[in-house]
């Protein structure tokens, strides 16, 4: 399915592109360490600062609201602008999605108030693939959340991880092609399209001009890397890609570890490393 099928014009100007760091992977490093990554943020949003990030992407609080208005208070404090934040939620069973959708539109009213532009959301996985009935209800749930997120300004960018890829990446394809692109955008993870089987440049035919914002990351061998570099995937054409076609611009690091990692770096250099490698590479 292409661009034309979706409904969705081509805008060759290519967006002032700008910079993100994904929180998760800074927790992992502070984990390997033994200390509690909540008492280091304000440390973290000075090093995004100083390296020349432009934000850093967080999780959404539904059960406290107003912690996502404090929270962007301390990234303007530390020079970093409130841009997205990253939610789950259980959205394939009526009453549950319902009540999951509630939740998140109420935090992000909070958060429009803030600043943030985006909210991703990746739906919980269940352990193994979600049926036609599952799907369906999860497609509604995304567009009823992708309009209630439009409405306080706001645009929802639909995440993914291997379970969507599974069955022929049926529910990673479902979540678009039963939703409307006004309500419905994508969080172009790009290393989990690849990891699940789909190659990213065709994902990037069918889905790129949904895309609100990226997740960037690397492998070699399949393993991931350290840091943003060469390697698996071939970033250089992506870019190409995404700037001939005037793709959003938000591109979000997220140097996530897993068994096999290599660590020779700690992580300001690593993040400093790639946002050099991005910026060359998409600005």
């Amino acid at each position: 399915m292409g661009a034309s099928a979706l409904g969705w014009s081509i805008n060759a100007a290519s967006p002032k592109a700008m910079f993100g760091s994904q929180l998760y992977g800074w927790g992992q490093y502070y984990q390997r360490e033994g200390k509690d990554f909540n008492a280091h943020v304000n440390e973290v949003y000075s090093a995004l600062r100083d390296m020349g990030y432009d934000y850093a992407e967080g999780s959404l609080d539904t059960h406290t609201p107003e912690n996502n208005l404090r929270e962007a208070e301390r990234m303007q404090i530390k020079g970093l602008k409130p841009v997205s934040l990253y939610s789950g939620g259980s959205l394939h069973e009526s009453g549950k999605a319902t009540e999951t959708v509630e939740k998140i539109v109420t935090a992000s009213a909070v958060c429009a108030k803030a600043g943030f532009k985006i909210i991703n959301c990746n739906p919980d996985a269940l352990g193994r693939n979600k049926t036609d009935a599952e799907l369906e209800t999860q497609a509604k749930a995304l567009e009823l959340l992708g309009d209630g997120l439009r409405k306080l300004g706001l645009q929802l960018g639909i995440h993914h991880h291997t379970p969507e890829m599974a069955n022929g990446a049926k529910e990673f394809h479902t979540n678009f092609r039963k939703t409307t692109p006004a309500n419905v955008g994508f969080c172009y993870d790009v290393h989990w399209v690849f990891r699940g089987g789909v190659k990213p440049e065709d994902a990037l035919k069918d889905y790129g001009p949904r895309i609100v914002s990226w997740h960037l990351r690397q492998s070699r061998s399949g393993i991931w890397w350290e840091d943003m570099d060469t390697g698996d995937i071939n970033y250089a054409a992506i870019a190409r890609h995404a700037s001939q076609h005037g793709l959003a611009a938000k591109y979000t690091v997220e140097l996530a570890l897993e068994g096999g990692t290599k660590i020779t770096r700690n992580a300001v250099e690593n993040h400093r490393r790639s946002l050099d490698f991005v910026r060359k590479t998409f600005s």
